[in-house]
């Protein structure tokens, strides 16, 4: 992969099939401990719903095949959410005679996603689109794929009607409609602020992909997309020009060999802020950090001793800058897509791989050596504010 290109090779749609589907629990245990897969029936659970049927047009996005994403809260409170991928696929699969759209909504399984439809993943690796459907009190779905427009219905995660074949279409992709279940959710109110500030994230992350949303409540219509990605989050963070040490923000990027691992990371230091680190695997906000965060955190930290001690501004037996003086000032994005990401509890707020704490620092190293040794000027400043900010100095 290039260094601007999407971190999987085009999935061929032939290899996103119903066979890819594993059965492993019914819709009945979701419905009675659905924060084990959604962490809560409040606000966060709600809004958790969202994403996780959004992560399936986002991974159609990673596979090459999406670049357009249409979120609706519609004038009912409901969601819908709509991509012009490839479609669910529509096959019915022996022995049950159950369309493939019908299993992916029925039956919690491992899809397609970890297997060759997809390369690298959001969402709860199969699960989600099942949870979303068992945590409704109603969800349609409208495929277009293989020539026509395919539709279904189901109340509680049951199918109401059979999987219909429609008119004949030209177009592709996946439209999802669902409305959550009151008897579940202690609020069914969607905040179109936090969808939005999630849908920018997405965007940002996913260079090349237009995510919109538009709120029937009355109708609040916005539309988010970031060629310059990472770059342009930090810029956001980062409001005040007056006040950063250097500009544009450092910003690069990297995938093993592999191909299992893309690291993307983007950062600036300014004078007005304490410092903020945002990390994310498989464009999921990990909001208690792990392994990617390390990595990024002691390769960092190691640089800019080397840096201070190289300039002079530190001595070579001089007491070590910490790394929480290190982060004084800074705004950094540190994105991590992974093959088979490891998180710690349902919704991703951790990620337990031990080889993005070493490919992290790997990519850290090389490219932020490379900058620091190219803009001298730049790299003392930022070392001379680190070294004032530090309490120990």
């Amino acid at each position: 992969m290039t260094e601007s290109g999407n971190p999987s090779q085009p999935a061929n749609v032939n290899e996103y099939a119903g066979a890819h589907i594993q059965v492993l629990e019914g819709r009945e245990g979701v419905r009675r401990r659905p924060g084990m897969y959604i962490g809560s029936t409040g606000e966060r659970g709600l809004h958790h719903m969202v994403y996780e049927v959004v992560s399936y047009a986002v991974d159609e996005h990673l596979a090459g095949h999406a670049d357009a994403i249409d979120v609706t809260i519609t004038a009912e409170g409901g969601i819908r959410v709509a991509d012009n991928g490839r479609g669910l696929p529509v096959e019915a699969e022996e022995p049950t005679g159950k369309s493939a759209v019908e299993r992916e909504l029925t039956e919690l399984s491992f899809g397609s996603k970890p297997h060759t439809g997809y390369g690298i993943s959001g969402g709860l690796s199969g699960l989600g689109l099942c949870v979303v459907n068992a945590l409704s009190s109603r969800l349609t779905v409208e495929v277009h794929r293989d020539g026509h427009r395919w539709t279904q219905e189901y109340e509680r995660g049951v199918p109401v009607t059979p999987l219909t074949r429609n008119e004949e279409t030209s177009e592709h992709g996946t439209t999802i409609a669902f409305l959550p279940d009151a008897d579940i959710f202690e609020t069914s109110r969607y905040s179109f602020t936090t969808l939005s500030e999630r849908f920018q994230e997405l965007a940002f992350l996913n260079g090349g992909l237009a995510v919109s949303l538009t709120d029937e409540r009355p109708e609040r219509p916005v539309r988010y997309h970031h060629a310059d990605g990472l770059r342009a989050f930090v810029a956001r963070l980062n409001p005040y020009p007056a006040s950063l040490l250097h500009s544009p923000a450092i910003a690069f990027e990297s995938e093993n060999e592999s191909r299992t691992i893309l690291v993307q990371v983007a950062m600036q230091w300014n004078t007005w802020s304490p410092g903020e680190l945002h990390s994310f695997a498989n464009s999921t906000r990990t909001r208690e950090g792990g392994t990617h965060e390390e990595g990024f955190r002691t390769a960092l930290t190691d640089l800019v001793n080397d840096c201070a001690r190289r300039q002079g501004q530190l001595s070579a037996d001089g007491e070590d800058i910490t790394a929480g003086a290190v982060h004084e000032g800074l705004t950094a994005v540190v994105s991590v897509k992974l093959a088979h990401p490891v998180f710690e509890g349902p919704t991703k707020t951790r990620l337990g791989n031990p080889e993005a704490n070493a490919y992290v620092q790997e990519v850290v190293r090389e490219h932020l050596t490379d900058w620091l040794d190219h803009n001298q000027k730049e790299a003392a400043s930022i070392i001379r504010h680190i070294l004032i900010a530090s309490p120990s100095r």
